[in-house]
């Protein structure tokens, strides 16, 4: 299981966080959280709405004051139009395959305001895995989407923006040949510490470098190279953009 505490003492966690509370809607009564997981930001919203209904894809087994938690699916909402004053919803988008359907879910659902967190022009090559049991190639973290300012006016378009802010700053960026190279490899420093399952046969990613010969060695060793000399001469971004839509 990923540390959650020990994660969100990370500098970027706590400037995401108080971004994130800086821009929800502070005069209204219920809000949804989708993809609630331990609870930290349905606590956090219940010191700005009267009820808080936290929803993750298994019920959610925290009992905090002010807060119902349900099972759901943000792609197959179980809730009538126009239920919650506030969508709350970050950290979730970037891992859901039909995320058009998600989106028009969220659009449906909510009152007012939406509230959208998700990682900003992230290069998803970057970081993959490969699984040690059906050999596929993972996105980084489960991110099998990556957002820019278009790609989200579209998701969310017949909405006014309210707000459009962003938080710390990524220059992390790859190209073809490397990542063909570092798929090659096996990707092996990649992240495998947060105990992710493969999205493809369900299996826990576990780097395999006893398997490693020298041929791959070289391959990852030129592919780090490579990317370390582009991550020089690529632009700096946001590493997450964070957006209030309002829906009339």
């Amino acid at each position: 299981m990923v540390d959650y505490q020990q994660y969100r003492e990370f500098a970027l966690e706590v400037a995401r966080t108080q971004d994130l509370l800086r821009i929800v809607p502070k005069n209204r009564q219920t809000v949804l959280d989708i993809g609630a997981r331990d609870g930290h930001f349905s606590k956090l919203l219940t010191e700005h709405f009267a009820s808080v209904t936290a929803l993750d894809l298994k019920k959610p087994s925290f009992d905090f004051p002010k807060i119902v938690s349900v099972a759901g699916d943000v792609r197959k909402l179980d809730f009538p139009d126009n239920a919650f004053d506030c969508v709350f919803c970050t950290e979730v988008l970037e891992h859901i395959p039909e995320v058009e359907q998600a989106c028009r879910e969220i659009i449906r659902v909510a009152r007012h305001e939406i509230v959208i967190g998700v990682p900003f022009q992230q290069d998803i090559r970057v970081g993959r895995t490969t699984c040690g049991s059906c050999g596929r190639v993972n996105p980084p973290w489960g991110h099998v989407n990556s957002f820019n300012e278009r790609t989200l006016s579209v998701l969310f378009s017949g909405l006014r923006l309210l707000s459009k802010s962003f938080v710390g700053t990524s220059r992390e960026a790859t190209n073809p040949f490397s990542m063909y190279l570092m798929d090659f490899a096996g990707n092996p420093w990649a992240n495998y510490e947060d105990h992710l399952e493969c999205i493809y046969c369900g299996a826990g990613l576990v780097c395999r470098q006893e398997q490693r010969t020298l041929v791959s060695k070289i391959c990852s060793k030129v592919a780090h190279s490579i990317n370390r000399l582009q991550t020089m001469v690529t632009r700096p971004h946001g590493c997450w953009i964070h957006l209030v839509f309002e829906k009339s």
